[in-house]
């Protein structure tokens, strides 16, 4: 019977009945009606969307631009095949003892090891290097830049470690015993 009732009412009796409940006659004033939307979208296309942006006042004598989003790089494939190892480790740093006479005066008076080491190197890495190769901890280190491009360090150890010990160890008596084979080879061998 309600359905005889409600189509048996005209278009006038239902915009009335509308008009009780609240609800705009047209239909045009529900939340989630297509018309609302389609209108909404009208208006913003018609006027714009940004018309009621407020300038901001500035009182400051600097501009500063604003903070905007920087997103982290997520690449598709890596750039570099292998991740590279570090390049400046014990091995590296030092390259080899120096084995001159004045390099084996100061291990026998000064308690001194001589060593070329890596440019980029710097006392840390000299020290790390001595302690990891040696299991000696370095007193006190300095550095030069020999003329010739290459980096000298002296290394002084502690006074109760000995450096010839430390220098066999590295085997300086191997590099000298070796020089002075070649100087007796030369010295037999060359005409002068």
């Amino acid at each position: 019977m309600g359905a005889n009732v409600r189509g048996s009412l005209d278009s006038s009796h239902l915009l009335q009945l509308r008009a009780e409940k609240g609800a705009p006659a047209d239909g045009l004033g529900v939340p989630n009606s297509p018309t609302t939307k389609a209108q909404a979208a009208r208006k913003a296309a018609v006027k714009g969307t940004n018309s009621h942006k407020a300038k901001k006042v500035y009182t400051k004598p600097k501009f500063f631009q604003p903070k905007t989003l920087h997103l982290a790089r997520t690449p598709k494939y890596e750039r570099k095949a292998t991740a590279r190892f570090a390049t400046l480790d014990q091995y590296s740093v030092l390259k080899q003892p120096l084995n001159t006479e004045t390099a084996m005066k100061k291990i026998e008076d000064h308690n001194t090891l001589v060593f070329l080491v890596d440019v980029r190197a710097n006392k840390r890495h000299i020290k790390d290097a001595v302690k990891k190769l040696y299991d000696v901890d370095a007193a006190k280190i300095n550095t030069l830049i020999r003329p010739d491009g290459l980096k000298k360090a002296y290394i002084r150890l502690p006074a109760d470690v000995d450096a010839l010990d430390v220098a066999n160890k590295v085997s300086y008596s191997l590099c000298m015993w070796k020089m002075c084979e070649l100087f007796y080879y030369c010295k037999t061998t060359c005409v002068y």
